[in-house]
């Protein structure tokens, strides 16, 4: 049977609270933990409900409820079928990913042709990075596979060696404990409190969620990765002041290099709201071999806070006035583009 959203979010609690307890849940617990706005005698109707169902039961009169097997198996089908879900949503997406990036790649090589500078794109850097969903799954008997994904599609998969096989049961709560705890969360919530609570519900089983956080610290790493595009290096050996041998080699190295790109064109210590044009002019680019060198940038925007830069790299002497007006140009047609794609997309 399928539960009504209220009923399904009353077990939903019931569960989460007793995985963290191990104690009967009562009608007052599930008032004061959850955002239903419900009464104690409305909650009390619904566990009734939920109880001649069979999701639930009651050890003892006058306790509270704890999960039936019928309420865990009703648990994981919901998170299985919403791992499906984010599974078709992650391959739609990852198709939005190679289309942009070949858009990104094409913005890089036109900006470079009609510049005759080189030229830098980074793509879109998400703000915060949360746990999406994670799945433990038997291998071997000594071998399970964690499947952990988070946000901008970045799936982990982690191999887990263990002392002892488990039993489907023993996986089903871990797979209930960990969605339930690190469903949404971003590392800086990940605090020492909830991940101790974790091991105690764990128990014997403590050590494989320490393999567990290690692959999300992996996987939220590589979501923090920005992939930079670039072209048109070999322009800057058209201005005399940067064609020396020395310093022309110590440029086209910096542009072959992710890491410095990206400490060139992100710059994370300024405010969020510095979105505009900017220009870094000689010395005030924080890298050696850019003293000659004049770097413009702009602010690409998509939804929910994502942003990308376009930069242009080129001698001090550049056409400013020219490189301004394209940057301008530019991202107001890719927030155009971003913007409608996302509202296609809703549709």
């Amino acid at each position: 049977m399928c539960l009504d959203d209220r009923k399904f979010r009353i077990l939903q609690a019931i569960i989460t609270n007793y995985l963290e307890t191990g104690e009967p849940v009562g009608s007052r617990t599930i008032s004061k933990y959850t955002d239903l706005n419900l009464s104690s005698a409305t909650i009390r109707n619904e566990m009734a409900d939920l109880e001649d169902l069979g999701y639930i039961i009651q050890p003892h009169t006058s306790a509270g409820r704890i999960p039936s097997d019928n309420g865990y198996r009703y648990y994981v089908d919901y998170l299985m079928q919403q791992k499906e879900d984010d599974e078709a949503e992650r391959q739609t997406l990852l198709e939005k990913v190679d289309r942009m990036e070949s858009l990104l790649k094409q913005v890089a090589r036109v900006l470079a042709s009609n510049t005759n500078y080189a030229t830098l794109v980074t793509g879109p850097r998400y703000p915060t990075v949360s746990v999406k969903f994670i799945q433990l799954s038997q291998v071997t008997e000594s071998q399970l596979l964690a499947v952990i994904v988070v946000d901008s599609n970045i799936i982990k998969n982690k191999m887990i060696r263990t002392d002892e096989s488990l039993t489907n049961d023993e996986i089903l709560k871990l797979n209930i404990l960990l969605n339930s705890f690190l469903q949404g969360l971003t590392v800086n919530d990940m605090n020492l409190e909830l991940i101790q609570t974790m091991k105690e519900q764990a128990g014997i089983h403590a050590p494989i969620l320490e393999h567990v956080f290690a692959g999300i610290l992996d996987a939220i790493r590589e979501a923090g990765e920005v992939p930079v595009y670039t072209s048109g290096a070999t322009n800057i050996l058209k201005y005399p002041e940067l064609n020396s041998m020395e310093q022309a080699g110590q440029l086209l190295s910096m542009l072959e290099e992710k890491e410095s790109l990206t400490k060139l064109i992100v710059h994370d210590d300024e405010p969020e709201t510095h979105t505009g044009i900017q220009v870094y002019i000689g010395g005030e680019n924080a890298i050696q071999p850019m003293k000659d060198c004049s770097l413009v940038t702009a602010t690409y925007e998509m939804e929910d806070g994502v942003r990308g830069t376009i930069g242009i790299l080129g001698p001090k002497r550049m056409d400013y006035g020219k490189v301004v007006k394209t940057l301008k140009n530019l991202t107001g047609e890719l927030d155009s583009i971003f913007k409608t794609k996302h509202r296609g997309d809703e549709e």
